[in-house]
């Protein structure tokens, strides 16, 4: 199932003097369908960039959400399975206040925010002439810990 999203941007560009920081700020919005599950981002973030004008700079891209995460890493489905296996390993889902202090408040995502404190919170990458200047294989992937409702993604660009 692919991943609503929602864009609002703008750019700013500052004159000082012959200098022109350019500064682009967009949001994207996802609905998982699932708990937990991982989604490459990357062609919504390279078109925020193109957007942006900014030729070289530095990109931001950071979940809005404190269950949420933006990351970086190989877009292949096995590791995404075995992050999933491991983060459940380390933070079991168990809605019971007994597991987890947070629970006793009525939440049932206390695991949620222990995953998302283990991938991060964001990521910001270098733009070079024009684009993200990735090394091999990296690409920007929104990590869902408790589906089922829109979250935001932040990407903020600055630069010339």
């Amino acid at each position: 199932m692919r991943a609503a999203r929602v864009r609002v941007g703008y750019a700013v560009a500052q004159p000082s003097g012959e200098d022109r920081m350019k500064s682009y700020r967009t949001t994207l919005t996802f609905r998982i369908a699932e708990r937990m599950d991982f989604r490459n981002i990357t062609p919504e973030v390279e078109e925020a960039l193109r957007e942006s004008g900014v030729q070289e700079g530095l990109c931001l891209v950071n979940a809005m959400h404190i269950t949420a995460s933006v990351f970086i890493n190989d877009d292949e489905p096995g590791l995404h399975a075995d992050y999933k296996r491991w983060l459940e390993k380390l933070a079991p889902f168990d809605a019971s206040p007994q597991v987890y202090h947070h629970n006793r408040t009525g939440e049932d995502n206390a695991d949620a925010h222990h995953k998302r404190q283990v991938m991060g919170r964001e990521v910001v990458v270098a733009v070079t002439e024009g684009r993200l200047d990735f090394g091999p294989w990296e690409q920007i992937f929104y990590g869902e810990f408790d589906g089922r409702r829109a979250k935001r993604v932040l990407v903020k660009i600055i630069g010339e």
